[in-house]
Protein backbone atom coordinates (compact mmCIF):
# COMPACT_ATOMS: atom_id res chain seq x y z
CA UNK A 1 0.00 0.00 0.00
CA UNK A 2 1.50 3.46 -1.09
CA UNK A 3 2.65 5.91 1.98
CA UNK A 4 0.37 9.25 1.35
CA UNK A 5 2.30 12.30 1.29
CA UNK A 6 2.24 14.14 4.06
CA UNK A 7 0.28 17.67 4.26
CA UNK A 8 1.20 20.63 5.88
CA UNK A 9 -0.17 20.24 9.11
CA UNK A 10 1.44 16.81 9.52
CA UNK A 11 4.83 18.15 8.99
CA UNK A 12 4.33 20.88 11.35
CA UNK A 13 3.35 17.89 13.83
CA UNK A 14 6.37 16.25 12.83
CA UNK A 15 8.71 19.36 13.16
CA UNK A 16 7.30 20.05 16.54
CA UNK A 17 8.77 16.66 17.74
CA UNK A 18 11.89 17.79 16.39
CA UNK A 19 12.14 16.19 13.07
CA UNK A 20 14.82 17.67 10.78
CA UNK A 21 13.49 15.94 7.81
CA UNK A 22 10.12 17.71 8.22
CA UNK A 23 12.06 20.90 8.84
CA UNK A 24 14.11 20.88 5.78
CA UNK A 25 10.63 19.52 3.64
CA UNK A 26 8.94 23.06 5.13
CA UNK A 27 11.67 24.77 4.06
CA UNK A 28 11.41 23.56 0.71
CA UNK A 29 7.95 24.37 0.68
CA UNK A 30 8.30 27.50 1.34
CA UNK A 31 11.82 29.34 0.99
CA UNK A 32 11.70 30.10 -2.53
CA UNK A 33 8.19 32.54 -1.58
CA UNK A 34 9.19 33.94 1.21
CA UNK A 35 12.22 34.72 -0.52
CA UNK A 36 10.33 36.29 -3.11
CA UNK A 37 8.21 38.37 -1.04
CA UNK A 38 11.16 39.55 1.25
CA UNK A 39 13.10 40.78 -1.78
CA UNK A 40 10.23 42.33 -2.94
CA UNK A 41 9.85 44.53 0.41
CA UNK A 42 13.88 44.83 0.65
CA UNK A 43 15.18 45.68 -2.56
CA UNK A 44 18.18 43.38 -1.88
CA UNK A 45 18.98 39.87 -2.53
CA UNK A 46 22.20 39.38 -0.07
CA UNK A 47 19.78 40.81 2.58
CA UNK A 48 16.75 38.87 1.73
CA UNK A 49 18.85 35.70 2.23
CA UNK A 50 19.88 36.71 5.28
CA UNK A 51 16.20 37.50 6.75
CA UNK A 52 15.23 34.17 5.14
CA UNK A 53 17.69 32.29 7.07
CA UNK A 54 16.47 34.03 10.13
CA UNK A 55 13.16 33.22 9.87
CA UNK A 56 13.44 29.66 9.90
CA UNK A 57 16.40 29.74 12.48
CA UNK A 58 13.44 30.98 14.48
CA UNK A 59 11.12 28.51 13.53
CA UNK A 60 13.64 25.46 13.78
CA UNK A 61 14.33 27.14 17.36
CA UNK A 62 10.66 27.92 18.80
CA UNK A 63 9.70 24.02 17.21
CA UNK A 64 7.62 23.20 19.81
CA UNK A 65 5.38 26.51 20.49
CA UNK A 66 4.07 26.16 17.01
CA UNK A 67 0.43 25.14 16.85
CA UNK A 68 -0.03 22.87 14.06
CA UNK A 69 -3.89 23.80 13.82
CA UNK A 70 -3.07 26.93 12.37
CA UNK A 71 -1.80 27.91 9.07
CA UNK A 72 1.94 27.72 9.56
CA UNK A 73 2.55 29.99 5.92
CA UNK A 74 0.78 32.57 8.13
CA UNK A 75 3.13 32.02 10.87
CA UNK A 76 6.68 31.91 8.73
CA UNK A 77 5.27 35.02 6.81
CA UNK A 78 4.58 36.91 9.86
CA UNK A 79 7.60 35.73 11.39
CA UNK A 80 9.59 37.15 8.40
CA UNK A 81 7.38 40.12 8.55
CA UNK A 82 8.93 40.90 12.29
CA UNK A 83 12.17 40.09 10.63
CA UNK A 84 11.94 42.84 8.04
CA UNK A 85 10.65 45.36 10.50
CA UNK A 86 13.45 44.95 13.07
CA UNK A 87 16.12 45.04 10.05
CA UNK A 88 14.58 48.17 9.12
CA UNK A 89 14.54 50.09 12.80
CA UNK A 90 18.27 48.77 12.58
CA UNK A 91 19.09 50.36 9.40
CA UNK A 92 17.76 53.65 10.41
CA UNK A 93 20.32 53.69 13.06
CA UNK A 94 22.94 51.91 10.81
CA UNK A 95 24.86 54.68 8.28
CA UNK A 96 26.83 51.73 6.56
CA UNK A 97 23.73 49.40 6.07
CA UNK A 98 21.32 52.83 4.87
CA UNK A 99 23.97 52.97 2.51
CA UNK A 100 23.91 49.22 1.00
CA UNK A 101 20.22 49.38 0.99
CA UNK A 102 20.08 52.54 -0.92
CA UNK A 103 22.63 51.88 -3.51
CA UNK A 104 21.04 48.33 -3.75
CA UNK A 105 17.54 49.39 -4.55
CA UNK A 106 18.87 52.22 -6.72
CA UNK A 107 20.69 50.27 -8.59
CA UNK A 108 17.29 48.74 -9.97
CA UNK A 109 16.10 52.13 -10.98
CA UNK A 110 19.69 53.54 -12.68
CA UNK A 111 19.59 55.78 -15.73
CA UNK A 112 22.47 57.75 -16.80
CA UNK A 113 21.10 61.01 -15.60
CA UNK A 114 19.58 59.40 -12.17
CA UNK A 115 22.38 58.26 -10.79
CA UNK A 116 22.34 59.41 -7.19
CA UNK A 117 25.15 58.30 -5.11
CA UNK A 118 24.23 57.08 -1.04
CA UNK A 119 25.31 60.87 0.26
CA UNK A 120 22.89 63.05 -2.03
CA UNK A 121 20.29 60.38 -1.20
CA UNK A 122 20.70 61.11 2.43
CA UNK A 123 21.09 64.96 1.64
CA UNK A 124 17.64 64.53 -0.21
CA UNK A 125 16.49 62.70 3.28
CA UNK A 126 17.82 65.99 5.59
CA UNK A 127 16.22 67.82 3.08
CA UNK A 128 12.46 66.30 3.33
CA UNK A 129 13.21 66.69 7.43
CA UNK A 130 14.22 70.26 7.27
CA UNK A 131 11.22 71.02 4.95
CA UNK A 132 8.98 69.82 8.12
CA UNK A 133 6.94 72.65 9.76
CA UNK A 134 9.28 73.72 12.87
CA UNK A 135 6.79 71.65 15.58
CA UNK A 136 6.83 68.89 13.27
CA UNK A 137 10.03 68.61 12.71
CA UNK A 138 11.30 68.97 16.74
CA UNK A 139 8.83 66.19 17.32
CA UNK A 140 10.48 64.31 14.88
CA UNK A 141 13.52 64.81 15.90
CA UNK A 142 13.12 64.21 19.32
CA UNK A 143 11.43 60.73 18.75
CA UNK A 144 12.55 59.27 15.28
CA UNK A 145 16.45 60.70 15.83
CA UNK A 146 17.23 61.26 19.32
CA UNK A 147 15.06 58.31 20.32
CA UNK A 148 13.15 60.00 23.11
CA UNK A 149 9.62 58.25 24.38
CA UNK A 150 6.09 59.46 23.37
CA UNK A 151 5.93 60.29 27.23
CA UNK A 152 9.36 62.22 27.60
CA UNK A 153 8.32 64.35 24.71
CA UNK A 154 5.18 64.96 25.64
CA UNK A 155 6.25 66.50 29.28
CA UNK A 156 9.23 68.41 27.54
CA UNK A 157 6.95 70.31 24.97
CA UNK A 158 3.71 70.33 26.66
CA UNK A 159 1.90 68.59 24.35
CA UNK A 160 -0.22 65.04 24.10
CA UNK A 161 1.14 61.95 22.62
CA UNK A 162 -2.02 62.07 20.84
CA UNK A 163 -0.50 65.43 18.88
CA UNK A 164 3.09 64.10 19.02
CA UNK A 165 1.07 60.79 17.30
CA UNK A 166 -0.62 63.02 14.31
CA UNK A 167 2.64 64.98 13.74
CA UNK A 168 4.89 61.61 13.15
CA UNK A 169 1.97 60.47 11.09
CA UNK A 170 2.07 63.77 9.25
CA UNK A 171 5.73 63.79 9.05
CA UNK A 172 6.09 59.88 7.47
CA UNK A 173 3.73 60.84 4.67
CA UNK A 174 5.09 64.50 3.79
CA UNK A 175 8.50 62.93 3.80
CA UNK A 176 7.80 59.86 1.27
CA UNK A 177 5.84 62.00 -0.91
CA UNK A 178 8.85 63.76 -0.93
CA UNK A 179 11.26 61.04 -1.64
CA UNK A 180 8.88 59.70 -3.89
CA UNK A 181 9.15 62.33 -6.62
CA UNK A 182 13.05 60.86 -6.66
CA UNK A 183 12.54 57.24 -7.06
CA UNK A 184 14.08 56.51 -4.10
CA UNK A 185 12.46 53.28 -2.82
CA UNK A 186 14.94 52.06 -0.55
CA UNK A 187 14.39 55.35 1.14
CA UNK A 188 10.79 55.23 0.93
CA UNK A 189 10.76 51.89 2.48
CA UNK A 190 13.06 53.23 5.30
CA UNK A 191 11.07 56.19 6.18
CA UNK A 192 8.09 54.19 6.17
CA UNK A 193 9.43 51.85 8.88
CA UNK A 194 11.43 54.79 10.56
CA UNK A 195 8.44 56.33 10.75
CA UNK A 196 5.30 53.78 11.13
Amino acid sequence: MPVQPLNERDLVVLLTGGSEKAFEKLYSLYSERLLGYLIKLIKSETFSCELLQDAFVKIWNNRQNIDPGLSFRSYLFRIAENLVYDFFRKAARDKRLQAELINSASSQYRHVEENFCSKENAQLLREAINALPPKRRQVFQLIKIEERSYEEVSGLLNISTSTISDHIVKAAKFIREQLEGYHLIAISILVFFLLS
